[in-house]
């Protein structure tokens, strides 16, 4: 049994995630994704949109997704050693170093190996993405809603 461990913040779903997600679950057999507290959200994008429960909720109802759980919000390989993935995927735009987190699971004792999966083509398949193409046609729209 291979787990793997995916992580994000999955604001706004969109087909980006789901691809993301299909392919991390192609890495093993048990996929268990890690969604960003609201806490962590603020810190390191912005405030979210959706708060972190409901989105732990529509992320577990992916077809690929085993299990969805909150992650820490203090340290983030708090999460890893409670999950003990045998791998960690990343998404392409995920700012993480492989190395960085591979070397910090070590250190926790999970040997886990990271993996960085393909993305999607379509630039605007991202939230930023999505929320800008928003902003543009509320825009031509007059700024009516």
């Amino acid at each position: 049994m291979v787990r793997v461990m995916a992580t994000g913040v999955f604001d706004l779903l969109h087909p980006g995630h789901l691809h993301y997600l299909t392919e991390a679950k192609k890495l093993g057999n048990e996929l268990v994704v890690v969604v960003a507290r609201d806490v962590t959200v603020r810190k390191l994008k912005r405030e979210p949109i959706v708060g972190e429960e409901a989105r732990r909720i529509m992320v577990e109802a992916l077809k690929p997704v085993d299990s969805a759980i909150l992650g820490s919000e203090k340290d983030m390989f708090d999460t890893v050693v409670k999950v003990r993935p045998d791998v960690i995927a990343l998404g392409f735009n995920q700012h993480w170093d492989e190395k960085d987190i591979e070397e910090g699971c070590a250190k926790h004792g999970v040997p886990a190996r990271v993996v960085r999966v393909s993305g999607i083509r379509e630039s605007t398949l991202s939230t930023r993405g999505i929320i800008g193409r928003i902003l543009a046609m509320n825009g031509s729209l007059g700024g009516k809603s």
